[in-house]
């Protein structure tokens, strides 16, 4: 689910990069010079963030810390986001995007949680 969460994540990331009017407006935002500027930095971070998540997942071995960050990223993102609507910058749709963030974030927790404990059985597993 999480590597399927980080394709999309690079996808929106990408759309947010070249296309910063179209999303912006579609969240009913202000479509400014600056504001499509910074939409697009975001979604370059998108894709950074999004790319790093599935190249990862799809490690033999991935570590914990990977989950534990990206969490931490997609929190950041569902408070923002959601202090965005509350102050009327992005319309109700952006709700859907803060609450979806939300979720993966705790997702990620608990993938990173479950990872690290197997990480620790297998270690006191020994040779």
């Amino acid at each position: 689910m999480l590597v399927l969460i980080g394709a999309v994540t690079v996808l929106t990331g990408v759309c947010q990069l070249f296309a910063p009017g179209p999303v912006l407006e579609l969240l009913s935002a202000d479509s400014t010079a600056i504001s499509r500027h910074l939409f697009a930095t975001v979604g370059m971070f998108m894709v950074v963030v999004g790319g790093l998540l599935v190249q990862g997942l799809l490690s033999p071995a991935p570590p914990p810390y990977l989950l534990l960050w990206t969490g931490l990223q997609k929190f950041g993102a569902f408070v923002l986001v959601g202090i965005g609507v509350v102050r009327d910058l992005f319309g109700q749709l952006a709700l859907l995007v803060a609450f979806f963030d939300l979720a993966t974030a705790l997702l990620c927790w608990l993938m990173g949680r479950r990872i690290g404990a197997g990480q620790s059985l297998g270690a006191e597993a020994g040779p």
